[in-house]
């Protein structure tokens, strides 16, 4: 006979990553939050992806700017205190929008989404 199931905590890194998924929502940006081993990653968009993380100053937030350092080929990430989750939000929102202009819909997702209805159009309402 199993016990009783005892509910986790969730991790401090999940917390943060629920705050950013919920700030970019406020913003009109979907997210998921992945999370396991003490990071939590918040998946937004092709190449946006923002690790949830313990670093040397406390609790944080790291992405990819987008950009390739000239000088050493590396990628360049940038990031913020976790405290810090409308800054934040703010900053992975904006290079969310640049990654729609740079890496948009492949044709066969864009096709297969004009297809379906939309969730606010009164044809998919149940009467």
């Amino acid at each position: 006979m199993k016990g009783p199931q005892v509910a986790r905590r969730p991790s401090p890194a999940t917390v943060a990553a629920e705050r950013l998924r919920a700030a970019l929502e406020g913003r009109g940006v979907a997210a998921d939050v992945h999370a396991g081993d003490g990071v939590a990653l918040v998946s937004v968009w092709v190449d946006v992806v923002v690790w949830c993380e313990f670093g040397p100053d406390g609790w944080r937030y790291r992405w990819w700017t987008g950009r390739i350092s000239p000088g050493t080929g590396r990628y360049v990430y940038t990031g913020c205190r976790a405290d810090a989750v409308e800054t934040a939000a703010r900053r992975v929102a904006d290079r969310y929008a640049e990654a729609r202009r740079t890496h948009p819909l492949s044709p066969v997702v864009a096709e297969r989404l004009a297809s379906l209805p939309s969730p606010h159009s009164t044809a998919s309402r149940e009467h």
